[in-house]
């Protein structure tokens, strides 16, 4: 039976565990596994422009030995110029797994349902399950064991914080979001991770003061104010974040050896300085190395 994997709620805590072991055997190793996939293709369909995403994925399944084809809005405009329905049945003939970068989620829950191959998320406005496989490995790679660590995502509560919060319920670790008075994370992803963490005993939380939410983390986290499609706030939002710009005063609240994270693009002067994203504490590109080793993980696991 085919496995997608839209949210990090989709995976157990055991599974995100073994994927995690699968990646750093792919990192260390990725003579290994130059023929996992080999013959298989991966549809990439991109509605919002990416880094990181298009080429993790790209050499990632190339890696691995199979072919990618990457499909953009102009070609296929889902939904526009050709149904999801019909695009997942057209593409189930010809590949072997589905990713998706784009803007509604339940795209990428309508073309789970109708494709017969593996359907991976690589970002919807709800979810961004990958980018946290990313941020946990690269947490475990720095800290050890990742159950009882707090995490402190500062900023708009939006679909990274949402993924955070999911994976920390499920890896037993306290996730705070510190967010200004009507930013904070979707109600359903709150209510969703606050359940999941009773199995673990990880504590999700939101609060409105960057200080308060960033005293004893040992991961400060960020995100830019003003995602993709929200462009016409930017200023406006800027405004209502400044008191949750990331800098050398909120990092010092955090604990000894606290790491600082960023999923980027980052805008630096806005949501994080200079000073904390160049620091020793900054671990943001392994982070972003990392989803380049997640995700050839994920792919082997839907894939194979």
């Amino acid at each position: 039976m085919k496995k997608d994997f839209l949210t990090i709620r989709d995976f157990t805590r055991e599974e995100i565990l073994d994927t995690f072991k699968l990646a750093s055997d792919m990192k260390a190793h990725p003579h290994n596994y130059m023929s996992a996939l080999k013959g298989k293709t991966l549809a990439m369909i991109f509605e919002k422009p990416s880094l990181r995403t298009r080429v993790s994925f790209d050499v990632g399944i190339h890696q691995l030995g199979g072919f990618s084809v990457c499909l953009l809005p102009m070609e296929i405009s889902l939904g526009k110029r050709e149904s999801v329905h019909d695009v997942a049945k057209n593409l189930e003939r010809m590949v072997q797994g589905i990713m998706i970068r784009t803007f509604a989620h339940q795209i990428v829950v309508d073309m789970a349902m109708h494709a017969s191959v593996p359907v991976i998320n690589a970002l919807t406005d709800y979810s961004h399950p990958c980018q946290a496989l990313a941020d946990y490995l690269t947490i475990q790679e720095v800290k050890g064991e990742l159950k009882g660590l707090k995490l402190c995502f500062v900023g708009d509560g939006n679909n990274v914080a949402h993924s955070l919060m999911f994976a920390g319920a499920r890896l037993g670790v306290h996730v705070t979001v510190a967010c200004p008075k009507g930013y904070e994370p979707s109600p359903t992803a709150l209510q969703n991770a606050t359940e999941d963490a009773k199995e673990t005993g990880a504590r999700i939380e939101v609060v409105h003061d960057a200080m308060e939410g960033v005293r004893n983390s040992d991961v400060v986290y960020t995100d830019v104010w003003a995602s993709m499609g929200q462009e016409s706030e930017t200023e406006k939002r800027k405004s209502i974040f400044h008191p949750f710009q990331v800098n050398e005063q909120l990092m010092a609240k955090a604990n000894s050896g606290a790491i600082f994270m960023h999923c980027l693009p980052a805008h630096r002067g806005d949501e994080v300085t200079d000073h904390v994203i160049d620091s020793p504490a900054s671990v943001v590109f392994q982070e972003a190395e990392n989803r380049l080793h997640a995700q050839k993980a994920v792919m082997y696991q839907l894939m194979k």
